[in-house]
């Protein structure tokens, strides 16, 4: 490679690099075709190099542009993806996949606000005691997330216009309506109006104590980090983007053999769609376990509830302009077991974000809930 540019002789050697590609090329191979046991298992790994290599790129461009607008990428990016995903799996499933959306959107809740937060919180506590963050920002995200999972994922099993844990057509709109407003109010608020909310804090020690900052601000960006330069920020976007891609359509190849395991071990319907939410959430998971390691629970945070909350606010709307096209019932509302879950997790949650410190314990409880839904999920 003599003669070629250092930038693009690293950009070709390195692994992060040539995953992507490959998994995208695995997966326009093996897109639309039955594939045998030995197919799935590469594809498999070529998923789990995507993973990784998505985290990689996620955070070259968190680097690059700052928070929040760092987390704020990776999320909308997955879940952009993510609700494609459930389209089409919904459009090809027919009847017997009208609650894919709900039961794919709850997952990815109880994934988000109990999984990542509480995997996230473990680190964090498990290296400096106590793990410290934003109050005020996470408390708004967290307020969001509520409001938007009870509109969409509850009302319609109390609702009484149409039978069913469904909504009719108005209440359908305005789930829709109200959902992409309050999202779009609160990325507004997050970039824009209150940004200083959603930055990186300070403790005062290597071991935890009172949550501080640096020169009275909160610390925005990794420190001892080389700066991305624009052009690899711009590579890093294209090979965020390629990574996504592989990690959801390599997903729905997947999601037959998930599909079989789940046929053949008797479990419910809904475990497909908490498998597919585990399997497209992989790269948010690992990005924010890597940030709180760095004491950067802010960062995890920011992940945790605006992937939640992206994945109501971008599914919901969309599910609903594509039933006027879809067969069958959209059913939207969550069963009492989910309720009860969905409950438990916004009261947990609340008493985790006001203090703005948690500890081990506000971790293990939300990961007790996590294991829970995971139980219920194959066990109801």
């Amino acid at each position: 490679m003599k003669g070629v540019n250092p930038f693009f002789r690293r950009l070709a050697t390195s692994w992060t690099t040539t995953a992507p590609i490959l998994a995208v090329i695995v997966l326009a191979l093996a897109w639309g075709r039955t594939i045998p046991p030995l197919v799935v298992g590469i594809a498999a790994v070529f998923l789990a190099a995507a993973v990784l290599a998505a985290v990689h790129h996620a955070e070259v461009i968190a680097h690059r542009v700052g928070e929040p607008f760092g987390s704020l990428v990776l999320a909308v990016a997955v879940t952009v993806i993510e609700v494609a995903l459930i389209i089409s799996l919904t459009v090809s499933g027919g009847p017997a996949a009208s609650s894919l959306a709900r039961d794919t959107v709850f997952a990815a809740v109880m994934i988000t606000c109990n999984g990542i937060v509480g995997l996230s919180l473990l680190m964090a506590a498990l290296r400096r005691r106590v793990a410290v963050f934003n109050a005020e920002g996470t408390g708004a995200a967290l307020a969001t997330v509520a409001t938007l999972a009870t509109l969409s994922l509850v009302l319609p099993a109390f609702t009484t216009t149409v039978s069913g844990p469904a909504f009719a057509p108005a209440q359908l709109a305005f789930a829709a309506f109200a959902s992409i407003a309050l999202y779009g109010l609160f990325v507004l608020t997050q970039t824009i109006r209150h940004r200083e909310y959603f930055l990186p804090v300070e403790t005062t020690g290597e071991r935890g104590g009172r949550q501080g900052t640096k020169g009275g601000k909160p610390r925005s960006e990794a420190e001892h980090a080389a700066f991305p330069t624009n052009r690899a920020a711009m590579v890093s976007l294209a090979l965020l983007l390629a990574a996504l891609i592989a990690v959801v359509g390599l997903a729905k190849i997947e999601a037959p053999a998930i599909e079989t395991v789940v046929r053949t071990a008797r479990l419910p319907q809904a475990a497909v769609g908490v498998a597919i939410a585990l399997l497209v959430l992989l790269p948010e998971t690992l990005a924010a376990v890597r940030a709180a390691r760095r004491a950067r629970v802010q960062v995890s945070l920011n992940l945790a509830f605006g992937s939640a909350m992206a994945s109501i606010g971008l599914t919901i709307p969309t599910i609903a302009a594509a039933s006027l096209w879809l067969e069958g019932p959209l059913l939207l509302g969550l069963g009492p077991t989910h309720i009860v879950l969905l409950g438990l997790t916004v009261v947990v949650a609340t008493l985790t974000v006001v203090p703005g410190r948690a500890t081990l314990l506000q971790a293990g409880v939300h990961l007790t809930l996590f294991a829970a839904f995971l139980l219920l999920a194959v066990s109801p």
